[in-house]
């Protein structure tokens, strides 16, 4: 009798997210939802260039297409699209509500056409999903809802694996640390609201117990600011990593820390990957936007008063829209290194003997 015929892999499915890097991180948890939900079938990543390494050796990813934004970045789409279609995709889904990532799902030749109801090109879509600020929902269970439109369980963190070489890296770089616990501090942000400012980052260095070593992280643009944090605050033990770690040993040397201080932006993502201890200080926007922290030990500090113009955005402004910008500078050392004791809880003292 003939061999039964093997059963045919499903066709395979391409997401596009080619925003920030955050995004691309919050993404992830739909990887591995797929992982689980659809073994079988081969899922291709699509992101801006720079954002690739995110997905380096990652288990659940068959290939990364790239997008060079910055260079010929209509001709790369154009190339983009033609390089979609001959790979005849079953599903292309765009997480993003901007009309160049709707073209290339409106486009690709996909039978299931998916994103979000406010893309510009959604009429083009067989299948949208609302995306709703503001109403308790987190970011990942929106985009869960584009591959399961009734999904109701529980938030899934987004996840990231950091290869050898990036664990490797991680621990080169704390050497200077002898093997003590450290704290690391991401100071800086694409968007000037939504960054601690400079003088309060100066507050906590001067206020954190001496004993831990303090580890500045950033990519190469960050480097000149936590420089002028290093030398302002003349903290012993105070090191300047930024720009000399890639996303994944950054994530696995967060991983590793006490806290990570953090603002509304990437690398508390990247804290949320890895299941790394975070304190995210929220300036001017707002947990309930929906892209806050999701690791087992995650903390948000904020203004402790409401105030009328908080959040003022969805992303951040390059400057406070009113000049005095309280919901930063009202935030108090205090609450950060209540976080810090949450974190860090004292030992039990051994007992006496006799006792």
């Amino acid at each position: 009798m003939p061999a039964p015929a093997l059963p045919s892999a499903p066709p395979a499915l391409l997401l596009i997210q080619t925003a920030f890097i955050g995004d691309v991180i919050l993404a992830t948890a739909l990887l591995d939802y797929l992982h689980r939900t659809e073994p079988t079938t081969p899922v291709d990543f699509l992101v801006r260039r720079g954002n690739e390494g995110l997905l380096k050796n990652h288990p659940h990813v068959r290939r990364v297409l790239v997008w060079d934004k910055q260079q010929a970045k209509y001709r790369g789409l154009g190339q983009l699209l033609k390089q979609i279609r001959r790979a005849g995709y079953g599903r292309v889904i765009t997480l993003q509500r901007f009309a160049s990532t709707g073209l290339l799902t409106a486009l690709s030749g996909a039978p299931e056409r998916i994103g979000f109801d406010k893309n510009p090109l959604a009429r083009l879509f067989t299948r949208t999903a609302p995306h709703v600020i503001e109403d308790g929902v987190h970011e990942v269970t929106r985009n869960l809802r584009l591959l399961a439109p009734t999904y109701n369980g529980p938030v899934v963190p987004p996840r990231l694996y950091p290869t050898a070489d990036d664990e490797a890296a991680a621990q080169a770089a704390v050497l200077p640390a002898a093997g003590q616990p450290y704290i690391c501090i991401a100071p800086t942000s694409v968007w000037f609201t939504k960054q601690f400012p400079e003088e309060q980052w100066l507050k906590l260095l001067a206020a954190l117990p001496a004993q831990y070593p303090v580890f500045l992280l950033g990519g190469p643009p960050d480097t000149a600011a936590c420089q002028r944090l290093l030398e302002a605050a003349n903290r012993p033990g105070l090191v300047n990593l930024s720009g000399q770690l890639s996303l994944l040993a950054s994530a696995a040397l967060m991983r590793g820390a006490v806290l990570n201080y953090v603002n509304d932006s990437a690398p508390m993502h990247l804290c949320s990957a890895v299941g790394a201890p975070v304190c995210a200080v929220y300036c001017s926007t707002v947990p309930a936007f929906g892209f806050g922290p999701l690791s087992p030990f995650s903390r948000i500090v904020e203004v402790p008063e409401a105030l009328e113009c908080r959040p003022c955005g969805l992303h951040g402004y390059r400057a406070c829209p009113l000049g005095h910008f309280r919901c930063a500078h009202d935030i108090r050392t205090a609450q950060l290194l209540a976080v810090l004791a949450e974190a860090t809880p004292p030992q039990p003292l051994p007992k006496r003997e006799g006792l």
